[in-house]
């Protein structure tokens, strides 16, 4: 039996309470509430400890991979290419227009249109050339043996963007469910290749081509 991929997004920012489009490393840090929620990830994690424990080089990414380390006894290494995706010239903003333009281009992603992208931001293709290799490797050298999982902290619309690439999420749902704070995306290889994603935040497969929309903050 295969073990896991666990995407997980990071705890809660400042930048997330103020609904600010902080995309650019290093980035901002948790909350004391983010901290506290890393840290009770942690502890869920903790009954089946993974084998392998990853972060992006986000300063959220690694503070929340550290809360983990506290509560399941498994040490971090950080990674490249597994940052959140770049809004380019909407870096840093809050308002409505921004966030509205930044969703446009993130639903044509999910809506197969890969090569659209923000002024000076990344398209959807871009995120995957770097993303997708990184969770190739750590398939390749840690999941299949079924000695366990591999936690991967990383971002929201990454996250997001990928699990429903690899593991054939409708795009209509994968845009409708947002991921909370430390939740949780879980793709399994499939054998002879390929991934299937089991559970997306609160919800199990199968998924459907519509969702109820999530509460939280589209990315970070």
């Amino acid at each position: 039996m295969s073990g896991r991929l666990i995407l997980a997004r990071h705890g809660q920012t400042v930048a997330n309470v103020a609904r600010r489009l902080d995309t650019k490393l290093p980035g901002a840090e948790l909350t004391e509430l983010g901290i506290a929620q890393a840290h009770t990830l942690g502890t869920n994690l903790a009954d089946r400890p993974p084998v392998l424990l990853v972060a992006s080089r986000a300063i959220r990414a690694r503070q929340t991979a550290h809360q983990i380390e506290l509560a399941a006894g498994v040490a971090a290494t950080v990674r490249e290419g597994l940052h959140e995706v770049q809004a380019g010239d909407l870096e840093d903003r809050s308002d409505e227009e921004s966030h509205k333009l930044f969703m446009k281009v993130y639903e044509a992603w999910h809506s197969g249109d890969l090569r659209s992208r923000v002024p000076g931001g990344e398209s959807g293709l871009d995120v995957i050339d770097r993303y997708v290799p990184v969770v190739e490797d750590l398939r390749e050298h840690y999941l299949g043996d079924g000695s366990g999982d591999v936690v991967v902290v990383s971002h929201g619309a990454a996250i997001r963007l990928i699990a429903a690439y690899l593991g054939k999420v409708p795009g209509s749902f994968a845009t409708s469910n947002h991921l909370a704070n430390t939740q949780t995306v879980e793709l399994v290889p499939r054998p002879g290749g390929g991934w299937e994603c089991a559970r997306w935040g609160t919800f199990q497969a199968p998924f459907h081509e519509t969702g109820g929309a999530g509460a939280d903050d589209p990315m970070g």
